[in-house]
């Protein structure tokens, strides 16, 4: 894929949101980095509940922790963290190849040590009324994926 982005959940805790995530990623051409602990297993069962009969064709790549999914990363990677607490919009960030777009658990979001050590690189997706709290993990990966592809060209 021309634009080679990368998703990644840390400690995602909804298999149903995972399960449409993967989806995505598959029919976007994006690797989905699960980062553990998980709050489900990765079963047939629970993945057919989330209507991912395909788990099998999607690239993922699985990290025992957040500290060896930094580890991981290739020098200079670019990151985007999505936080509902940032000041900037996603609209703000300039695309790169390569990119990966880092989503925290749908209880809390992504832990402030993050947040702070990463406020340069932390966006939120906009909206415009006040009584909605957050929105659906799997809606703003989309968003976010969608607009990466849109800036690539892709």
């Amino acid at each position: 894929m021309p634009h080679n982005l990368n998703v990644v959940l840390v400690e995602p805790e909804i298999p149903q949101n995972t399960g449409s995530i993967g989806r995505l990623c598959l029919a976007t051409g994006t690797t989905l980095h699960l980062v553990e602990p998980l709050g489900f297993e990765i079963t047939d069962a629970h993945l057919k509940r989330a209507g991912l009969d395909y788990w099998e064709h999607l690239n993922v790549v699985r990290h025992s922790s957040v500290e060896k999914f930094f580890e991981s990363l290739p020098p200079n990677a670019p990151k985007v963290f999505l936080s509902k607490k940032a000041g900037h919009t996603l609209y703000e960030w300039k695309f790169e190849p390569g990119t990966y777009l880092i989503f925290g658990k749908e209880t809390s979001g992504l832990p402030d040590w993050i947040l702070n050590k990463y406020a340069s690189e932390t966006f939120r997706i906009p909206m415009y009324d006040a009584r909605v709290r957050s929105l659906n993990l799997s809606t703003t990966v989309g968003i976010s994926v969608y607009e990466g592809i849109r800036q690539l060209g892709a």
